[in-house]
């Protein structure tokens, strides 16, 4: 059974980590200019997104969904089984590669992709929180 308790302060946590880069999102590409922000932006992706995948995790062992074999493979499982729309798991599972990148493959990471995810994508983040604080909601 899903720990309610457990995603919501999960959520919460994305929340947090989303508020904050969009306050940096403001800055445009001042952020490339400074390196303790662009480090900011990076840390605030891997700790959001990590979030959103152990939310993943915890939900399709929760609920005995099938097994991955990666972390992108958790949003297309959410997808599938409703937890998530259809058409935000493929945004989602670009979203687990690019932490696997950050955290990875750090000494290739273009900066400016940063920048670009940055301005494109906190929105799938915080749609993903709101899908499955509606599903949990829709369970209790």
């Amino acid at each position: 059974m899903v720990d309610p308790h457990r995603v919501r302060e999960l959520l919460d946590h994305i929340e947090e980590e989303t508020g904050h880069l969009l306050r940096l999102r403001a800055l445009g590409a001042q952020v490339l200019d400074d390196p303790d922000r662009l480090r900011a932006v990076k840390y605030g992706f891997v700790v959001a997104i990590e979030a959103a995948i152990d939310v993943g995790q915890h939900i399709i062992s929760s609920e005995a969904l099938e097994a991955v074999d990666s972390f992108a493979d958790i949003f297309e499982v959410l997808g599938r089984h409703g937890f998530v729309p259809v058409d935000l798991a493929p945004r989602l599972m670009e979203m687990a590669r690019f932490r696997n990148l950050l955290v990875h493959q750090y000494l290739k990471v273009d900066d400016t992709r940063v920048l670009e995810v940055l301005q494109t994508s906190l929105e799938d983040l915080d749609a993903f929180r709101r899908a499955i604080a509606g599903a949990i909601a829709g369970d209790g």
